[in-house]
């Protein structure tokens, strides 16, 4: 996870939109998981496109559960 954020706060990925944004701050963290997984999860919550959808990870504990055994 701090690799992902140091990453992103360092621009990277110089093509993507990431770069345009300077004031990277940890909003959800989901532990316990294997790199890949992880990477998964993380594109997973990026398609969805979805302010909404990202806020109801830290209400509904229960859609973090299906994200680890959908991505497992």
């Amino acid at each position: 996870m701090d690799q992902r954020l140091e990453e992103h706060t360092n621009k990277v990925f110089p093509d993507s939109f990431t770069r345009t944004v300077s004031d990277w701050e940890l909003f959800y963290f989901l532990g316990g998981l294997e790199y890949k997984q992880a990477r998964c999860i993380e594109s997973h919550i990026k398609k969805m496109k979805s302010k909404k959808y990202i806020e109801n990870l830290k209400i509904f504990v229960e859609i973090s559960l299906k994200l680890k055994v959908k991505f497992k």
